[in-house]
């Protein structure tokens, strides 16, 4: 890998360029590509990356060995070293196969204060060594968000909890862990995403609190992450009127440089939230955008809309003197430190280094850990209905334990209301319900039919236990349907383990 040069040996095009982190398939080949609109192509991506001179790329989707060799063959084509960037708060087999998987963040929460931490860093170094070995360099996480709202549909159990001493304690033991490897870690969202109810993904948040109100909640899990040296600050697509009353925080340079640079004296990497979210790309254009951006703060721009455009647009308007070259440099010797940070580091990490005995062992820990379970009575059971998000996707996850249990039934919204109506009213059931906060869902919430269904089931007493997996806040919504009779269990992890882990402790399996 060649070392870094010097920035002033970049052309201002190539200068410009380092500040944009464009999204790629992790899979090998074009045709494995998933999401055409956002994942650029082979030449295209070669030709940002060799030409242009783009600062780095966030990958989604393939294994870990695949990985590995994608980022390899990323960083040959570069002039200047990758940051090469990942999306996995749950460990690198939330997004790469094979690797180790956790449950969401929350769970961490639900077990005792005194262990909570210590499995905080662990999943921290864990996650930290699994990049670093298979050529990801830069963490995005931890989620430092307080997710103090039930109906919150995108942050939800991604955060660490509900309260921020919660948060600033995992946040802490979090970043101390990943520090032990050469990576980035990155704190998001500020100035905050806890209390909302809508996604940014495809609308625009408002929060309305003043700022004693952020002092109080949002602000210190932010600063406990500055305290412990986090490198990156993801800014989050959100309005905040008390702060900036024409535009998001991402665009808002009394945000991301009066706040955060100037008084919480942050002095590591901005980085925007992905720029092809409604939360802003629905707002201006995109060469719009990337020039606020910048104004406001941000050193990087995640996913911008277009590449070309972005990087023409941060041209024209520095050549213009809209923005400064003083401004533009601050930025690049913040991303030169970073890089640094990465490459002059002499970690000599392989494959074996992923998905080991022990780091599986931690993760199933924190699964089995963080269950819940009320068995007041041993189960018969004959109906095995099985509520997921999307019958056609839920082979990905569901695992062969859950279907040993009675007469199984998969439904999802589509089918809810035609297949409940044809059940059997006199066949003891359980119902099994996956169902949690994910972006771009639009609402954390569970369907109303379902509710329905389970007031269907009770009033025929046919409902004998639930098995929930996902948020804590659908199990909140149910525990008062339900009489001390019934059997129910919770678990924040949707993965094998966790559904076997449930059927083991409800005596079914």
């Amino acid at each position: 890998m060649p070392p870094l040069p010097e920035i002033d040996s970049l052309s201002l095009r190539s200068q410009i360029a380092q500040m944009i982190v464009v999204r790629a398939s992790g899979y090998l080949y074009d045709h494995q590509i998933q999401y055409p609109q956002w994942e650029i192509p082979s030449p295209k991506l070669s030709q940002l990356i060799s030409e242009d001179g783009v600062g780095g790329v966030i990958l989604v989707g393939g294994s870990a060995p695949e990985i590995y060799l994608r980022t390899q063959a990323l960083q040959a084509q570069a002039q200047v070293p990758l940051l090469i960037a990942a999306d996995v708060e749950e460990g690198v087999g939330q997004r790469f196969k094979g690797a180790t998987y956790f449950p969401p963040p929350m769970a961490l929460s639900a077990i005792s204060p005194e262990l909570s931490p210590k499995y905080a860093e662990a999943m921290g170094a864990i996650i930290a060594k699994e990049s670093s070995a298979i050529g990801v360099n830069w963490v995005l996480a931890p989620v430092v968000d307080v997710n103090n709202n039930p109906a919150n549909p995108v942050i939800n159990v991604r955060a660490f909890g509900q309260k921020p001493e919660q948060v600033i304690n995992l946040t802490t033991a979090f970043i101390q862990g990943a520090s032990k490897y050469a990576v980035l870690t990155t704190a998001k969202h500020f100035p905050g995403h806890g209390d909302t109810s809508v996604d940014s993904h495809l609308h625009t948040p408002v929060l309305d609190h003043s700022r004693d109100r952020f002092e109080q909640v949002e602000f210190p899990p932010f600063r406990a992450a500055i305290a412990a040296s986090v490198d990156a600050v993801m800014s989050a697509h959100v309005f905040v009127p008390n702060f900036d009353a024409h535009t998001i925080s991402t665009l808002s340079h009394p945000t991301l440089t009066g706040l955060l640079r100037h008084e919480l004296g942050f002095t590591g990497l901005i980085v925007t939230d992905a720029l092809i979210m409604a939360g802003v790309s629905d707002r201006h254009s995109p060469e719009a955008v990337a020039v606020q951006a910048i104004l406001a703060g941000a050193d990087i721009l995640l996913m911008p809309v277009d590449a070309d455009r972005t990087i023409n647009a941060i041209v024209e308007a520095v050549e213009s003197g809209k923005i400064t070259c003083d401004r533009l440099r601050l930025s690049l010797d913040r991303i030169w430190q970073a890089k640094a940070k990465i490459f002059n580091s002499d970690f000599n990490l392989t494959l074996q280094d992923v998905g080991t005995a022990e780091s599986l062992k931690i993760a199933a820990e924190i699964t089995t850990k963080s269950i819940q379970v009320h068995l007041p009575n041993p189960l018969q059971i004959s109906t095995n209905l099985i509520l997921v998000d999307d019958v056609l996707t839920c082979g990905e996850f569901l695992d062969s334990q859950v279907f040993q249990t009675g007469d199984r039934i998969i439904v999802d919204a589509h089918s809810i209301g035609a297949v409940c109506q044809g059940l059997d009213k006199t066949t003891p059931t359980l119902v099994q319900i996956f169902s949690r906060g994910n972006p771009f869902r639009g609402s954390a919430g569970m369907y109303e039919q379902i509710e329905n269904l389970i007031k269907q089931l009770l009033r025929h007493n046919q409902l004998k236990a639930i098995a929930l997996y996902g948020s804590p806040y659908n199990l909140d919504r149910l525990i008062p349907l339900l009489t001390d009779d019934i059997a129910w269990a919770f678990s924040y992890s949707q993965q094998a383990i966790a559904q076997q882990e449930v059927m083991q402790k409800l005596g079914l399996i």
